[in-house]
């Protein structure tokens, strides 16, 4: 089994960055031969780094660190109103966790999520081979929130179980549902499900001051930040 004094890394050449149009970014990997249990997974997640299927990433670029490793503390979360309201307005739903795994009822899910939500970015247009190769391959500890409204899946969250904490990998909602803020609901179950396991962090994954679309994880607080190989607590301010 591989350790940290063990690994080998390699980076991406210079690519255009997902997030913001006018930025080159360089992402360093994981040695994909290299074998991640829990325990090793757990200390990549605390230095910052990311799983996406069976790769284990950070961003590593030369002069932008706009990428911040984000993760909120579970014992000192309270919700806010607007989080209270979700909460409320998401009574009559029913939420389980399962094994992370294929099947042909959360890929329809994911596709008409990414078609619909994300058709401007590089998962479009969505597989079932990119499914499985974000989703589902290289699952340790590895799990999908199903959310139902009836018997209906309305909301699919992939999350992974760390030694410390729980990781928020994805979401996928019924885009007609937006007004009930899913998105916020799967993180705010994801809160109370690492409170009830006696975790102490939801990892959030990178937050960009720059980028509109990563917002919504500072309204959760207290968050912290990773900044030169240490954990800060974000001013809210």
């Amino acid at each position: 089994m591989s350790n940290l004094r063990t690994l080998v890394f390699f980076a991406t050449p210079p690519h255009d960055c997902s997030y913001l149009t006018d930025r080159e970014a360089t992402t360093m990997f994981v040695d994909p031969r290299a074998r991640i249990d829990k325990k090793l997974y757990s200390q990549l997640t605390a230095l910052g780094f990311r799983r996406s299927g069976s790769h284990y990433y950070r961003p590593h670029c030369e002069q932008c660190n706009a990428c911040i490793p984000v993760r909120l503390k579970i014992n000192q979360f309270q919700p806010d109103r607007s989080q209270k309201r979700i909460l409320k307005k998401n009574q009559d739903l029913s939420c389980t966790l399962v094994p992370a795994q294929f099947s042909e009822q959360y890929y329809e899910l994911y596709a008409e999520y990414i078609s619909q939500r994300h058709s401007d970015g590089d998962m479009y247009p969505p597989s079932r081979e990119q499914f499985n190769s974000f989703l589902v391959d290289g699952a340790t500890d590895s799990w999908f929130l199903e959310i139902r409204l009836g018997n209906e899946l309305v909301a699919l969250a992939a999350v992974d179980v760390l030694d410390d904490g729980l990781s928020a990998i994805y979401t996928v909602f019924k885009p007609e549902l937006e007004h009930r803020s899913l998105g916020t609901f799967a993180i705010l179950w994801q809160i109370e499900d690492a409170a009830r396991r006696g975790l102490a962090h939801l990892y959030l994954g990178y937050w960009i001051k720059e980028c509109r679309k990563m917002n919504y994880k500072t309204r959760f607080q207290p968050i912290e930040l990773l900044r030169n190989g240490h954990w800060q607590r974000m001013n809210p301010n």
